[in-house]
């Protein structure tokens, strides 16, 4: 008999190791500012061995979820469940207009709802693998800052927050000499004139800084430093920043637009490709292109689908130069190119 069969058969809650997950509550949501900008759930999960840890999910890896427990243990006929079956909880539906905000802090109550149920179903399904990976909280959770966890906290307690007096004018900052349209909310709109406080070094051509109540990156070649970052955080070791930057290339037959795109994102992710398209549609302001990459002989390879996006960042690893590129730097770089253009432009990016 398997584990789970002696489990079912015994309905023994004691049998479960210390790790399993057995209730998760939604503590907060927290923006992300990257290849496209989204919404992400910080949940407090607790364990069957009384331990407690955050993790940070989006509503497309609940769904993913969903839909493995689905095809596995979903009932052909709900009324008659077999012995390996049972009928899972109902997942808030997809929503495709709306504010993103709203719509995220709308889903934490049906979510909540969601998860009490499905870590409440029979102990033998809460050792499935998809199940515990979902509520794992991986190296990279465990390394997040939680921004304010606001629906951990008691509802009657009051907390007073006291404001440090600070001289702004010691402060690291630069006076604006151009305007600065940002192309997405990572980047920080300028106004010649605007005088903006420094809080780091992005990479060699970017900081990150704030103005006007508002907190972003720009180019460094808009401003002037009048009083630069300490040396640590100039190079980047302080670690008050988590963009990444990615370099890009606008190729038309009148010549190349080069583009650092800056996210929060790790330098491991694999974005998807709809979230490339989109992204690039939004730096260049143009609807008809196409996605390219140049593979280790130069050449330039059309970028189709996810797995075109996985094989061009195999690819970048171990390139010549890849090593000397800054910390912080995408390793693999996107070539864009009209859509209704099947030529290769003849020109050095």
């Amino acid at each position: 008999m398997t584990l789970p069969q002696q489990l079912r058969s015994e309905s023994d809650f004691d049998q479960l190791p210390n790790n399993v997950p057995i209730s998760a509550t939604i503590a907060d949501v927290e923006e992300k500012k990257g290849f496209i900008d989204y919404f992400r759930f910080v949940i407090e999960v607790k364990t069957k061995g009384g331990s407690k840890y955050l993790i940070y999910r989006r509503y497309r890896e609940f769904f993913s979820l969903h839909q493995i427990l689905e095809s596995r243990y979903s009932p052909e006929d709900p009324d008659r469940p077999s012995p390996n079956s049972c009928v899972l909880p109902t997942l808030p539906g997809k929503v495709f207009m709306g504010h993103k905000r709203e719509i995220a802090e709308s889903r934490i109550p049906e979510l909540n709802t969601y998860m009490k149920r499905l870590l409440g179903l029979p102990t033998w399904l809460l050792l499935d693998e998809e199940l515990r990976m979902f509520f794992y909280q991986t190296e990279k959770d465990s390394q997040q800052q939680p921004r304010a966890l606001r629906r951990l906290r008691p509802p009657t307690r009051r907390v007073k927050t006291v404001k440090p007096k600070t001289d702004l004018f010691s402060s690291p900052r630069a006076e604006a000499m151009f305007d600065f349209c940002g192309s997405s909310k990572a980047e920080l709109n300028l106004k010649r004139g605007d005088l903006v406080f420094l809080l780091h070094r992005v990479n060699p051509d970017w900081l990150e800084g704030t103005t006007n109540d508002q907190t972003g990156i720009f180019p460094e070649s808009f401003v002037k430093i009048i009083k630069p970052l300490p040396e640590s955080e100039s190079e980047g070791e302080s670690g008050a920043s988590t963009f990444s930057c990615l370099r890009c290339y606008l190729l038309t037959p009148d010549g190349v637009d080069t583009r650092d795109v800056c996210v929060q994102e790790d330098l491991t992710i694999q974005p998807t490709h709809k979230d490339l398209m989109s992204r690039m549609r939004d730096v260049f302001k143009v609807d008809g292109i196409a996605l390219n990459y140049r593979d280790p002989e130069g050449d330039l390879i059309r970028i189709l689908d996810d797995e075109d996006v996985q094989l061009m960042i195999s690819e970048s690893r171990g390139q010549p130069g890849a090593g000397q590129r800054p910390v912080n730097q995408f390793p693999w770089e996107l070539h864009v190119t009209l859509a209704s253009d099947l030529s290769v432009y003849n020109v050095e990016a």
